[in-house]
């Protein structure tokens, strides 16, 4: 009607926009007009996904890298002139023989005036550590060491050969005149312990680990292809000689065969922790008698040195 007066409407598109609350979920506007496509709705990315989809693609682009790198040794490897044995590496490495002077205690185990350094070690009866006897007889050779054994409250009994496991203590000096003390204590423990400084060290746990420990005051060194060596066949010992299946002793029996095929010991030309370490998980597993040919010649080696031989007296 012309009569009537015109409003300005409430409910405009503009006033609807600015007042429509946020929580709600959106809907195709019904009054466009019409043949105009609607936009696409923006759906929101949760933040999650964005920070595993960052992390697949950081691990996408280091295994890449690890694949490059692994291609890149194949190459080497195949090629002729890299095809090294790692045996030449050790024969030059520089050996120092047993029975040369030893290294310097008070830089091994710490300078403590006034005081002998006692070797503390904890280990059960019933597992004996064969290999740490072996060495303490090999350290008697190279130091005045003054040993003893004790027995814990924790142990009903102890056999006597294992309380005399280091000899008759006939020597009476006075204390300051040895230079290392190693104590050995027959308690109930789960496995072998060490401590040189009773009030300012953790445990050194485990046969293997006390081993390569007391070895190293011999202060013989070695390059880190000869060291990881070492340590391969002391951990090879421990975990599948000593603690393993016959499947896995078997493979273990078949490498040392081969590697005591190109040296006399396991690594390199000298006696190291590694042959001790592997003689007495041979001997305390009873798999001595069925090993391969250069293996037996090995354990013979090992047997004319007084070290093995008076440990083999515990076995009986």
């Amino acid at each position: 009607m012309p009569g009537m007066y015109k409003v300005r409407p409430l409910h405009s598109a503009e006033v609807l926009a600015e007042h429509l609350p946020t929580c709600m979920y959106p809907l195709p506007n019904l009054h466009r007009a019409p043949g105009t496509a609607a936009p696409p709705p923006q759906e929101e990315v949760d933040p999650s996904l964005l920070v595993l989809e960052s992390r697949q693609e950081e691990i996408l682009k280091r295994l890449y890298e690890l694949k490059s790198a692994v291609d890149g040794l194949s190459k080497m490897i195949q090629t002729p002139d890299a095809d090294f044995d790692v045996t030449n590496i050790i024969q030059t490495d520089e050996f120092s023989p047993l029975t040369t002077n030893g290294a310097d205690l008070d830089l091994m185990l710490g300078k403590d005036y006034g005081a002998l350094k006692d070797v503390v070690i904890n280990a059960n009866p019933s597992l004996p550590p064969l290999s740490l006897l072996v060495i303490h007889s090999l350290l008697c050779e190279r130091y005045k060491i003054l040993s003893a054994v004790h027995t814990h409250s924790s142990v009903k009994s102890v056999p006597e050969n294992l309380l005399k496991c280091f000899g008759e203590q006939t020597k009476k000096q006075s204390r300051h005149e040895y230079q290392l003390g190693f104590t050995l204590i027959w308690k109930d423990v789960p496995k072998p312990q060490m401590k040189f400084s009773i009030q300012t060290m953790c445990p050194i746990e485990g046969e293997g680990n006390i081993a390569r420990f007391l070895f190293s005051l011999f202060g013989q060194k070695y390059n880190a292809v000869t060291s990881t060596l070492i340590d391969s066949w002391v951990d090879t010992a421990i975990f599948q000689l000593k603690e393993g299946s016959s499947k896995e002793r078997g493979a273990v029996l078949r490498s040392m065969n081969a590697a005591l095929g190109k040296s006399s010991w396991l690594v390199g030309n000298e006696l190291t922790v590694a042959d001790v370490v592997a003689w007495c998980a041979l001997r305390q597993t009873g798999t001595a008698n069925t090993a391969p040919a250069n293996v037996q010649k090995w354990m013979k080696s090992c047997e004319n040195l007084a070290p093995f031989s008076s440990v083999m007296k515990l076995l009986k």
